[in-house]
């Protein structure tokens, strides 16, 4: 596949995807720009065609990853302060819960599942990945995917069992509250 392929095909996928996780789009402009800039750089070193995509994001993924980092090195050198930018898994989880309409409650809850488990979740359950995809993008094997989606299945479940109250609303949709709100709002 040629550059400019790949480039017209991904760019306004790595786009944004990009920009939900760095939200800011300066940042952004240059992290899409050194993406493309080391795809084309490392075009040669794709063996297998179809595992394109999974590499494209993986590279993506990974300069974001750099760029959080360089941000908590320049803050904690004083030169820098910022928020604590959010992970990728709190803004795709984000993105799943308007979809689904889900409200606060379960991203709330969601923030208590440990970053790898998350990740995971997020990437086959919001992004669509595949298993296979998802174990190139983290460099970790297929089967250690599925370990870590089980576990993030089911402690999830747990955690919103717990946390939360679920139900529909006047148009039928499933609605999450947490259960400390009912509680406070019983009180009035």
């Amino acid at each position: 596949m040629e550059f400019m392929e790949i480039y017209d095909q991904y760019y306004s996928r790595v786009r944004k995807f990009i920009l939900a996780i760095v939200k800011d789009e300066w940042a952004a402009d240059d992290l899409i720009q050194e993406t493309f800039v080391r795809i084309r750089k490392n075009m040669d070193t794709i063996r297998d065609p179809s595992k394109t995509s999974s590499w494209i994001y993986r590279m993506a993924y990974n300069l974001c990853q750099d760029h959080f980092r360089s941000l908590k090195k320049s803050a904690l050198n004083g030169r820098e302060i910022r928020q604590k930018p959010p992970t990728l898994q709190e803004i795709f989880i984000e993105k799943e819960l308007e979809q689904r309409q889900m409200g606060a409650c379960v991203q709330d809850q969601m923030d208590f599942l440990p970053e790898s488990l998350r990740t995971v979740l997020v990437l086959y359950d919001v992004m669509d990945f595949s298993q296979k995809e998802i174990a190139e993008i983290l460099d970790i094997t297929v089967e250690n995917v599925k370990v870590r989606l089980h576990r993030a299945r089911k402690k999830f479940k747990a955690i919103l069992k717990e946390q939360c109250t679920f139900e529909h609303d006047e148009r039928n949709v499933l609605t999450c509250d947490p259960k400390d709100s009912i509680k406070n709002n019983s009180t009035f």
